[in-house]
């Protein structure tokens, strides 16, 4: 096609572009996550998410089918990024397996303080306001839940094989703890604007785990 080809007016009706975009979908999911970790699912309006990236309030649809839809899909996302973070610290060599624990624990801390403990835990939000949620989402968030749960639980048991925990401490409990301390303290942090909660869980946490 030479240059007077392309600059000749096409004529009839101007070819179909899809109006669906990879790139649109995960912008609305990046900002469902940022507004969803600090207001939670219920008092979240789409207006909002859709003002963040500049999107028409009906082509919403065009992306997910219901803001059901919509939050299942920004509780896959999150649960994505986020055990990827854990993974970084619990796989992390140069550390004691407890001490990947921690260092989990100091990078989250350090993450609530950049957002000013506006922003906490997605999914511990959601879990607080479950009664109020359409009822799929009550599995979803359990089973995250459980995933995490199993990444505590597998570095616990590398830590009783390096001699830091007894032999006799049940890793599936002590993870299942861990989380549900955890994410109080969160919640915590977030009321007091503080790091404190946060420190003070992972102190005890930790020196009550036996050796």
């Amino acid at each position: 096609m030479n240059s007077e080809q392309l600059l000749k007016p096409r004529r009839g009706r101007p070819p179909k572009v899809s109006r669906y975009s990879e790139d649109t979908r995960a912008a609305l999911i990046r900002s469902g996550l940022e507004v969803l970790t600090e207001s939670g699912f219920v008092s979240a309006g789409i207006d909002g998410i859709l003002k963040k990236v500049a999107v028409p309030k009906g082509s919403f649809y065009h992306y997910f089918k219901s803001k059901e839809d919509f939050g299942i899909a920004v509780i896959a996302s999150y649960d994505s990024y986020f055990a990827n973070k854990l993974d970084s610290c619990l796989h992390n060599e140069d550390l004691s397996p407890l001490n990947r624990i921690a260092e989990f624990a100091q990078q989250a801390q350090q993450g609530m303080a950049k957002y000013q403990y506006k922003r906490g835990c997605l999914i511990g939000n959601l879990g607080q306001e479950v009664g109020l949620l359409p009822s799929s989402f009550r599995e979803r968030i359990q089973n995250v839940f459980l995933g995490w749960q199993q990444k505590i639980a597998a570095c616990l048991a590398l830590a009783q094989q390096q001699g830091e925990l007894s032999k006799q401490a049940d890793c599936q409990q002590l993870a299942e703890y861990f989380w549900i301390g955890w994410e109080g303290a969160v919640m915590q942090a977030k009321l007091l604007e503080s790091s404190k909660p946060l420190t003070l869980y992972m102190k005890m946490y930790l020196s009550s785990l036996p050796k």
